[in-house]
């Protein structure tokens, strides 16, 4: 319905134009997540800096966008309100040690994983998730301290604003896509709130609705160059108690999102980023955070986004937001403070457009019930809970169907060879979910004295699996009778450790085939 990504190439004008519309855009954002967190604004920023710059050079996908996020402020109020921002900064750097590891050790392949239908309602609830962000910019502070609603002529003039830089973002590259469009419309509607005198809510009167009265008239976003800073916390088990905790849910919910982002950003551009170098490239720009006084972060879908919609492809597209950003907060605070946060508004506008998959709403009657539970459900975690804990609901929910669904298959073909045994020949997987429809297809006392299992299109997967062999050959052990497990697996063979000593296992005409392979992930 709205195509709004274009498969522009790789090239060094589309990088550098959609890093600066880029890093116009992350300035609100990085200065909200400060809030968020309970921490000045300039700490939003240099980790914007920091994390979109480190991860940017060493990263494993070119485009994509990090800093500070919504998903990761909300985790650090706590550790800051009753202990500080050293021990954040600690937490933050332990965080990177944990996904530096994670990335040594190929966790990041795991991301593959991830069931279709939970993209689905992942990328359908992240939509919903920045457009209902944005509805705070209707808001604005009254006289008594209050955030209420805008109303009579400063709405309609932020739904026009709002609404010309969509028109532009849409219309322009019908005409020409020498320049980002949303860089466009951003310097559009600036220059057209600047010198015709539109009153408009800017930048600046963004940050200053979020401090205190006192602070409020004198707030700016210009600041210095982040320096070294150690954390200045005690180096001592009480405090590995305090930041332990708080440091693996960081590493967590950021490799998820960053990965996540990683999956849509290679479906939306038709190549394959790295998963397992994403996670040490988060991990090295969370360290470097913790040591320079940033908050840390993770990947930024929404402006990953804006940069792979505005043309960006290549690792300078990010290098160049982190630096125009740097640039801003040195020398240009002036100018980024002036820009109308209507033509940001709009430009997420188009992002939550062109982010949502429209498709699934016509195909939601034609695929399964099941994957269309999943995709609702997904979406609804991700809009009411948090990105990463949707996920881990979608993939727990579609293996439990997916377990569900196999179970079923499990079945067995009956026959009676020339010595006068019974053969099962077991069809399906033995685990888990179909170990009970296992046990129940055996009448021990019905059977002859010699049983012979058949497991060439079948194997055991799991603990269950072997419980449920054991319990079988228990009850033809105290019948007298003898049970024949045959072409089993040499994997299967070696799980068979108590069930082995009560079977006779033919290992002689066994297949030779893996259980599972690591390498295989």
């Amino acid at each position: 319905m709205f195509n709004l990504i274009y498969r522009t190439p790789n090239n060094l004008k589309n990088d550098l134009l959609s890093g600066i519309t880029v890093a116009l855009a992350l300035v609100p954002e990085a200065v909200a997540f400060a809030f968020v967190a309970g921490l000045e604004p300039m700490v939003g920023l240099y980790a914007a800096f920091m994390m979109g710059l480190i991860t940017s050079v060493i990263g494993g996908r070119p485009g994509m966008i990090s800093g500070a996020t919504g998903a990761t402020a909300v985790v650090m109020v706590g550790i800051v309100t009753l202990h500080g921002p050293q021990y954040l900064f600690a937490a933050v750097l332990l965080a990177g040690f944990i996904q530096i590891a994670a990335g040594i050790f190929k966790l990041g392949k795991y991301i593959r994983m991830v069931p279709h239908p939970v993209m689905l309602g992942f990328v359908n609830g992240l939509a919903i998730v920045i457009f209902l962000a944005q509805l705070g910019q209707f808001k604005v502070v009254n006289d008594a301290g209050e955030s209420v609603w805008m109303q009579g002529e400063a709405m309609y003039t932020m739904l026009g604003l709002i609404a010309l830089t969509m028109a532009i973002i849409h219309f322009l590259p019908k005409l020409t896509k020498a320049v980002p469009s949303s860089l466009v419309a951003i310097a559009v509607i600036t220059v057209l709130v600047q010198f015709v005198g539109i009153d408009s809510r800017t930048v600046i009167d963004f940050v200053r609705d979020m401090l205190p009265a006192e602070q409020a008239a004198t707030a700016t976003l210009q600041g210095k160059l982040p320096h070294f800073n150690f954390p200045d916390v005690p180096f001592t088990l009480e405090t590995l108690y305090i930041i332990l905790p708080i440091a693996i849910i960081l590493a967590s919910v950021g490799l998820i999102e960053s990965l996540l982002t990683l999956t849509l950003i290679d479906e939306l551009t038709g190549t394959r980023g790295r998963g397992n170098q994403e996670c040490i490239g988060q991990g090295v720009a969370n360290s470097v955070n913790g040591v320079f006084g940033g908050m840390g972060g993770c990947a930024m879908i929404g402006q990953s986004m804006i940069n792979i919609n505005s043309g960006g492809r290549g690792r300078l597209s990010g290098i160049t937001a982190a630096l125009v950003l740097l640039g801003f907060i040195l020398f240009g605070a002036a100018l980024i403070e002036i820009i109308p946060l209507a033509a940001l508004v709009g430009v997420r506008f188009m992002v939550v457009l062109g982010t949502f998959e429209w498709s699934s709403l016509r195909i939601i009657r034609k695929i399964p019930a099941s994957d269309a539970i999943i995709i609702v459900l997904v979406s609804g975690v991700t809009v009411f809970a948090d990105l990463a804990i949707a996920v881990v609901v979608g993939v727990i929910v579609s293996a439990l169907v997916f377990a569900w669904k196999h179970a079923q298959h499990i079945h067995a073909q009956e026959s009676i060879d020339e010595q006068g045994r019974k053969i099962y020949a077991i069809r399906g997987p033995l685990f888990f979910g179909s170990a009970a429809n296992f046990k129940e297809m055996f009448i021990p006392e019905n059977d002859p004295d010699h049983v012979v299992l058949e497991f060439q299109r079948s194997k055991i997967s799991d603990h269950s699996g072997i419980e449920a062999l054991d319990g079988l050959a228990t009850k033809y052990q105290k019948l007298g009778k003898t049970l024949h497990i045959r072409h089993l697996s040499p994997d299967c063979v070696q799980l068979l450790e108590k069930a082995g000593s009560m079977c006779e296992v033919n290992v002689l005409e066994d297949p030779n085939y893996q259980v599972a392979s690591d390498k295989l992930g």
